[in-house]
């Protein structure tokens, strides 16, 4: 069986000077002409990244400049895209932030000069040079900042670094070699090899992966799956996205020889249709893989095949769940089925399959290449390795992080993601989704790894991480997470169907201000009562961490739910029909746009004098607040 050589990336007659020279330009260790690279992820796009682009080509031509644009994936720091990356020859790679369509020309100018800009702002900083390459005086090392410089990246290596769409810069840094190493191992030790390294599932069951393997491995069928659940419903979550945006062929890599190692020939992406750019980049990496046969009949001149196929999902949370996946995959209705049997033993079409997610199989490349033990030394007892969460919420340095386990919130949220923003205090963090929990900002230093996270009422769940401040309210929090899993439950099982809706009706009555002080304790008793029968009586993982949004403000916030029922306050102000609305008569300048807005005609008052609220007509809506552009409405 062949492997993969610096050599065979290039025809048999190049000689091996040359095939160096071309390895060196792939890297971009050295270059022979400048190199413009734009953070084209999802993200960069939103912020403008085409039109950044398109000013980029237009300041070339003008200028007659012969340089190549590179499209790259989201380096992780969503929140100053787009970012414009400019390598000269002899130069390391310089960051530009922010670069927005008019501000191209102005940054480019002195850059491809080799200066610094003088709009310092926009300098974000610089890789590390390698080779012969000289720094930019001036310019931080991009792992100096406290964004990245405690992160610990293996699957986001490559992310905003490499072009997505070749296969021979993936190859050039690497790619492939530990896919050679693996179809070289029998599947016995392969399974064994990621078993010692401790790897757990990353997509929020953290069962073990190796475990799972041996089962499938030992299964005896004539046919038998891989799953690669890219489904990815939490909302705030976008780390499966990113990391295929960004290195699709790292995903591939791994399904290679998590197929190889369960036996599969064949082997489905299950991803949501809401994700073009992902599966446009995973189509073109299909493809470059099919010419080089790593994918196909006999790969590297193994016994092993595979095929890989494309399943395009509708955006169901229910089937991230993985049996509702897999009737999704047959054609079937998204719905979960009791187990045993385990899809390990009876999957896709009653054939064994194996399901991980795209975290779990983008870090087994690095496995089987560094070892099992260099894997296992990285982490805490129990949890190995790194996790990938995406920030979002009220956080200044919003977008994806990959830590240690064992590192602890706090340390990612003010560490890493900078604080919070305008001043405030954090109050908590929902970690895992809306099947997660709310952390208190008082259980922040606790370790993050899959046992710990549960006694706080947590789960690690897929890694999405909200970070909520004072001005948000835990009972509408709750509210929040609760509407979005009622409206995604598949309705199969009456513990989920109704315990969910009902769990809501009762926040939707809180957050109304429907309860009196003499309700408290039966309000609070049935709550907690509808939660717990939920998570015990429903079918599938949806409906069993359902009540965690529920239970986990109960246990850390339940002053805000004795607030809002045994006095009719919210101390956050959001849940606006337990407020009072009045107007400040020194403030108010009678300009009358708030009693036009008033559905109730609450308000009344003479043009250009102070205006009044009828406490009895009005009904909370609080359409005055938003409207007063004189801060002269008040709520209490």
């Amino acid at each position: 069986m062949s492997d993969i050589s610096t050599i065979n990336l290039f025809d048999s007659d190049v000689s091996a000077e040359e095939a160096n020279r071309r390895m060196a330009l792939l890297k971009r260790e050295s270059l022979d002409k400048p190199v413009l690279l734009v953070g084209a992820g999802t993200c960069g796009l939103g912020a403008g990244a085409n039109a950044t682009i398109r000013a980029a080509k237009e300041y070339l031509e003008t200028n007659k400049i012969d340089a190549d644009i590179v499209r790259v994936g989201c380096i992780g720091l969503c929140v100053i895209e787009p970012l414009l990356d400019v390598q000269l020859p002899g130069k390391s790679r310089l960051s530009l932030k922010q670069v927005t369509e008019d501000k191209v020309a102005s940054l480019l100018e002195p850059v491809l000069a080799g200066k610094l800009p003088e709009e310092q702002d926009h300098i974000f900083g610089q890789f590390r040079p390698t080779g012969d390459q000289s720094a930019w005086e001036g310019a931080p090392y991009l792992d100096e900042l406290p964004f990245f410089k405690t992160q610990t990246r293996f699957v986001l290596a490559n992310c905003g670094v490499i072009d997505p769409t070749s296969i021979e810069e993936y190859i050039a840094h690497g790619g492939y070699q530990a896919a050679a190493k693996a179809l070289a191992m029998s599947r016995e030790d392969l399974c064994e090899e990621v078993e010692k390294s401790g790897l757990r599932g990353r997509g929020g069951g953290g069962f073990p992966a190796g475990v799972k393997w041996k089962l499938a491995n030992k299964t005896q069928s004539d046919q038998k799956y891989l799953v690669c659940n890219a489904d990815e419903g939490d909302p705030g979550a976008y780390m499966d996205r990113a990391v295929i945006e960004g290195d699709p062929h790292r995903l591939l890599e791994g399904m290679i020889i998590a197929s190889h190692a369960i036996g599969a020939d064949k082997a489905y992406i299950y991803i949501r249709a809401e994700y073009p750019l992902a599966i446009e980049r995973l189509v073109i990496a299909i493809d470059e893989c099919k010419k080089r046969n790593l994918l196909g009949d006999n790969i590297l001149g193994s016994d092993f095949s595979l095929k890989i196929v494309i399943k395009k999902g509708a955006g169901a949370f229910v089937c991230g769940e993985e049996t509702a996946l897999l009737h999704s995959i047959e054609g079937k209705r998204g719905e979960p089925r009791p187990r045993p049997p385990f899809p390990a033993q009876s999957g896709a079409f009653g054939k064994p399959t194996i399901i991980n997610n795209v975290e779990t199989l983008a870090n087994l490349p690095s496995i089987i290449e560094r070892g099992a033990g260099w894997f296992a030394s990285v982490g805490t007892e129990t949890s190995k390795g790194t996790k990938v969460f995406a920030l979002s919420g009220k956080i200044r340095l919003t977008g994806l992080v990959e830590v240690a386990m064992g590192t602890s919130l706090r340390q990612i949220i003010f560490d890493i993601g900078g604080g919070i923003p305008n001043d405030r205090k954090i109050k908590g963090v929902q970690i895992g989704g809306p099947s997660g929990g709310c952390v208190p900002e008082e259980k922040l230093d606790i370790e993050i790894d899959y046992e710990s996270l549960k006694t706080v009422g947590a789960m690690m769940g897929s890694g999405g991480m909200v970070v909520m401040d004072e001005d948000n309210c835990m009972v509408d929090v709750a509210k929040f997470f609760m509407d979005f899993i009622q409206r995604e439950s598949c309705g199969k099982c009456v513990p989920c169907r109704i315990g969910t809706k009902r769990m809501l009706q009762i926040l939707e009555k809180i957050c109304a201000g429907e309860y009196k002080a003499a309700d408290l304790d039966m309000v609070m008793g049935k709550l907690e009562k509808q939660a717990k029968v939920t998570g015990v009586a429903s079918l599938c993982a949806l409906g069993q961490t359902a009540p965690n949004p529920v239970l986990s403000t109960l246990r850390w916030f339940k002053h805000e739910y004795i607030e809002h029922i045994g006095e009719g306050k919210c101390r956050s102000k959001v849940c606006r029909s337990l407020l009072t609305f009045e107007i400040d008569p020194e403030t108010c300048t009678g300009c009358g746009l708030c009693k036009k807005k008033c559905p109730s005609d609450a308000i009344t008052g003479e043009k250009k004098k102070a205006h009044t609220i009828n406490a009895g007509l009005c009904i909370h809506c609080g359409f005055c607040l938003d409207t007063c552009a004189f801060d002269a409405v008040k709520a209490f």
